[in-house]
């Protein structure tokens, strides 16, 4: 629907609520992470969304097996 504008504190402010319930190393804000990010590329704020990207894919590398999809699905997104 394009409401991008909108949605952005909404990402913003569920990244913020996984990290204060399960702590800032937990797998559910990188997901968060990886939203924002997601909604960043779409409106090709490439250079914002990498360093989401990267935390996220930090958090996912220390807290996952080295195989888990998300761990893969985030480095594809760095490169994208």
């Amino acid at each position: 629907q394009g409401k991008y504008d909108e949605a952005k504190p909404l990402f913003e402010r569920a990244s913020e609520i996984w990290e204060k319930v399960h702590g800032p190393n937990h797998p559910l804000v990188a997901s968060a992470l990886n939203n924002l990010a997601g909604l960043l590329k779409t409106q090709k704020k490439y250079m914002e969304a990498r360093p989401l990207l990267k935390h996220a894919l930090d958090i996912l590398v220390a807290q996952l097996p080295p195989q888990h999809p998300h761990i893969t699905m985030t480095r594809m997104s760095l490169n994208d």
